[in-house]
């Protein structure tokens, strides 16, 4: 992504704040953040952002007013709205006010991404392939098919996921705090192995040879596409 793509993000709960502000970055986009509904407000007003991710509950002014706001002002943004509220009354309000599009918490990081760059695209018309290709491998987002060597290989969503996140960075390093944040949700336990066993998993489907998908020990994975 280029980095003069900008986000804002507006959460008031630090920890999710955190883990949505760093998966943006590692991603490419430059990002604000802030805690609160008047900054946001403040900040949506003078500067020209690509996108928000907005939560509702917010100190000083809920997220909804201040949608309702930045649409009555003239401004617009696209806007992801990122609530707890999860309930088909709270995401019609959501759309109601002016947000585009409604992702309850807990999420997935990749998920959170796929919906910002969606935004993206719809408000600058600008198309993304529909398929990324890495040497021998190749993977479709439209079909979900992915194949090596022109062999279809099945795989799991995080599986497809992890392969999706190593095939946009090629020949890139990718630690195990990058990829626990971008398959798994905010509040998963770092402490936990899954990184390690779903990595396991892919390499034996989709590359049983160890020739693409290495691991660099004490630092994390790369996928090689020579």
């Amino acid at each position: 992504m280029e980095e003069n793509v900008r986000i804002l993000v507006v959460e008031d709960d630090e920890k999710i704040a955190s883990f949505v502000v760093k998966g943006l970055k590692q991603n490419g986009y430059a990002v604000d953040h802030s805690p609160d509904g008047e900054q946001a407000f403040a900040l949506a007003r003078t500067v020209a952002y690509d996108a928000t991710v907005m939560d509702l509950m917010l100190p000083k002014l809920d997220g909804l007013k201040v949608i309702e706001q930045l649409r009555a002002g003239g401004i617009r943004t696209p806007v992801l709205i990122l609530s707890a509220r999860a309930s088909v009354d709270d995401r019609v309000k959501g759309l109601q006010a002016g947000g585009d599009d409604y992702l309850t918490k807990p999420f997935a990081f990749s998920e959170l991404l796929a919906r910002v760059q969606a935004l993206i695209r719809r408000a600058t018309q600008t198309a993304e392939p529909t398929r990324l290709t890495v040497g021998n491998l190749t993977l479709d987002l439209l079909t979900r098919e992915v194949r090596r060597d022109d062999k279809a290989v099945e795989l799991q969503p995080r599986e497809f996921a992890l392969l999706e996140y190593l095939m946009r960075h090629p020949n890139r390093v990718v630690t195990k705090t990058m990829i626990l944040e971008h398959i798994f949700d905010f509040s998963f336990d770092p402490q936990t192995n899954v990184v390690d066993v779903l990595v396991h998993r892919l390499r034996n489907k989709a590359d049983p040879d160890k020739q693409m998908i290495q691991t660099l020990r004490g630092v994390g994975y790369v996928l090689r596409s020579a």
